[in-house]
């Protein structure tokens, strides 16, 4: 069963639009489906075209509370799932002199000492809930497999509580920078999105609904010179973030054109490693660049 966030593709995208996000047809098609299935939604691409953003902004657009696990090489269950707190544990048994240790193993392993990491936290929420697993790639083959258990029936299973189900499941996230594969048995619980950069006319209208006042011509020739740079052969292509940077760095310094000179002193801006800069800065033909039609 569905979250029942969404009744139609054309909601989905006038929601996410109002939260300042423009879907494509193919994003919004696929957040109806996973919200009417009730099925998480793994979202891969590039760093910086949006992914975490989409999640975020569902959760605004549903009022549901955003629980986000952030993953990284090393996470374990512990940070994504539960712990005990040992040392409140600690202080009720020496409080406790008196007490035989059934009697104290049956209160220190109650609720008041669960630790609830991100995972349980989103699956025992009794309020509608966005479960954003980020950079799921960064995680190890261990985490993959407490995903499967906990994304394939909502469920968690602690031994000294026993099994927690979700009452009302959770809208689950996972975005993906495809640094590494994931594995085949996640991804069949999962609908799947790729989002790579977008289209130079839906980048031209994040710009202007991201960089208010500025001007039409000014942002079409942002958005045409973040194209050309996306086609070199560079250590980072530049983010659709690092594109509404840049439109605001040259609002900010009164540019209402692009020419060599501003291209110059603000590259810094959309590209992050020196040998990208030098490669752009000879290879980059702005004149025909912003003459294409």
């Amino acid at each position: 069963m569905g979250t029942g966030f969404f009744t139609s593709v054309d909601d989905v995208s006038a929601k996410l639009a109002e939260a300042g996000y423009l879907a494509s047809t193919a994003v919004a098609t696929t957040v109806f489906l996973a919200d009417r299935l009730g099925k998480p939604l793994l979202v891969e691409g590039p760093a910086g075209v949006g992914k975490t953003e989409l999640a975020k902004a569902v959760a605004q657009v549903s009022g549901s509370r955003l629980v986000r696990l952030q993953c990284y090489e090393g996470i374990d269950e512990a940070r994504a799932l539960y712990e005990w707190n040992h040392a409140k544990q600690l202080l009720r048994i020496t409080a406790g002199r008196d007490e035989t240790w059934e009697q104290a193993r049956t209160d220190i392993f109650g609720e008041e000492f669960l630790l609830r990491r991100p995972l349980l936290t989103a699956i025992s929420s009794d309020e509608p809930t966005v479960l954003l697993i980020d950079e799921t790639d960064k995680a190890d083959m261990e985490v993959e497999g407490l995903l499967l258990e906990v994304l394939g029936d909502f469920q968690v299973t602690v031994p000294e509580l026993g099994t927690i189900t979700a009452t009302r499941a959770p809208f689950a996230v996972l975005t993906s920078n495809a640094t590494r594969e994931l594995s085949e048995a996640l991804r069949r619980r999962c609908l799947f999105l790729h989002i790579d950069f977008p289209d130079e006319d839906l980048e031209r209208d994040i710009v202007r609904l991201k960089v208010p006042g500025i001007d039409a011509a000014l942002a079409d020739s942002v958005v045409r010179v973040i194209a050309a740079l996306r086609a070199m052969d560079l250590r980072k292509l530049p983010s659709v973030a690092e594109t509404i940077d840049w439109a605001r760095t040259l609002l900010a310094l009164g540019a209402s054109t692009l020419d060599d000179d501003v291209v110059r002193e603000s590259l810094g801006v959309v590209l992050k490693h020196q040998d990208d800069i030098a490669k752009a800065g000879a290879g980059l033909k702005l004149e025909q660049v912003l003459d294409a039609s």
